[in-house]
């Protein structure tokens, strides 16, 4: 079997086409992908052709969410064997800057990002990538779970972040797959109460079905009023913003309980956004924004294997790698409808 790849070649345009087999550099491995997720970034570069100021130029390969087995070792790889199972950490940092030094590698300023402009993503059926950032999949592990385990990274950090542990109190702003996986990993951590607010039904029902102890419909109720209700008027004790919206933004200071923490996970499209300081300030609240993570894959892929965590219910459609263009135009139109696509590779 050749290699395929899915390219972007306009604003909601997709071709697939034959490309080049990968060879494994010194370090590389060559992984045949099985399962790739559609991130919210991908959706908004095709839709947009931009997110601040990464521009999509020229035709371009999305997707960064992967997991497949291990075709083909390059030189030096031992720690890996053809057959292997893995699950890729899409960003290759430096290893030399101060923050890849100090363990901070989500801050590194020469990362290569899969789906990141310039870079292309992994939309293909095979790709040749470091050895050190394929993580081996357990016995017991799919390689579909595989490619939630980058998505997974991110509630994790923010529940990390926020401090979430036993017997906290924790709301999240947003139930698409990131909010999702913020409430596994809450809910891992300890956390006894988790609220989840959203727009949309079908993503407040999953969020009901992974374990939220209530949700709030943003379109028809009082985010602020129902919260602080079943939060004895306290608020929570850490609110994490993950839906990327001003508006959820602007809510959080109005949502923390006094000396909590607000997590700002999403990114909001706009680059200037009003926010009551003051009301954070009388909270006495921290704010703590995140980007990516950092040193979790190990800890994600054993949190799988051991059970404490069960991402498999997220995902709510799965499409073939031939009708990639479709899962696209679904995850935009019929957004009330999806959670969250995987493409069968």
């Amino acid at each position: 079997m050749g290699n395929r790849a899915a390219f972007m070649t306009g604003i909601r345009k997709m071709e697939l086409r034959d490309v080049p087999m990968p060879a494994a550099k010194a370090g590389e491995v060559v992984v045949k992908l099985e399962y790739v997720g559609i991130c919210g970034s991908d959706v908004h570069y095709y839709e947009h052709g931009r997110i601040g100021d990464y521009i999509v130029r020229g035709d371009y390969i999305l997707g960064h969410e992967c997991a497949g087995v291990v075709t083909e070792l390059g030189e030096g790889v031992s720690v890996l064997a053809p057959g292997d199972r893995v699950a890729l950490e899409p960003g290759a940092t430096c290893g030399e800057c101060e923050y890849c030094k100090t363990g901070r590698y989500n801050l590194c300023p020469d990362v290569v990002f899969l789906a990141t402009p310039p870079y292309h993503g992994c939309f293909e059926n095979y790709i040749a990538f470091p050895a050190k950032l394929a993580f081996k999949l357990p016995d017991g592990i799919s390689t579909r779970e595989g490619a939630l385990v980058e998505p997974l990274n991110v509630g994790l950090e923010a529940a990390k972040t926020g401090g979430v542990t036993l017997g906290s109190s924790v709301a999240i702003l947003g139930a698409g797959c990131i909010g999702l996986t913020a409430l596994l990993a809450s809910k891992a951590y300890g956390a006894a109460d988790v609220t989840v607010v959203d727009v949309i039904g079908k993503r407040l029902e999953k969020a009901l079905e992974l374990g939220a102890t209530r949700v709030i419909d943003a379109s028809r109720q009082d985010v602020e009023k129902e919260l602080l209700a079943a939060t004895g008027g306290e608020g929570a004790d850490i609110v994490m913003e993950t839906a990327g919206s001003s508006r959820t933004t602007q809510q959080a200071p109005f949502l923390v309980k006094r000396g909590g923490t607000i997590v700002l996970v999403g990114m909001a499209p706009d680059d200037v956004i009003p926010f009551n300081f003051a009301k954070l300030m009388g909270q006495v609240a921290d704010l703590r924004p995140i980007f990516r993570y950092k040193n979790l894959y190990p800890t994600a892929i054993k949190a799988l294997a051991s059970g404490a965590i069960d991402v498999s219910g997220i995902v709510t459609h799965e499409f073939a790698f031939d009708d990639i263009a479709e899962a696209f135009r679904v995850n935009i139109d019929d957004k009330a409808d999806v959670v969250k696509i995987v493409i069968k590779i």
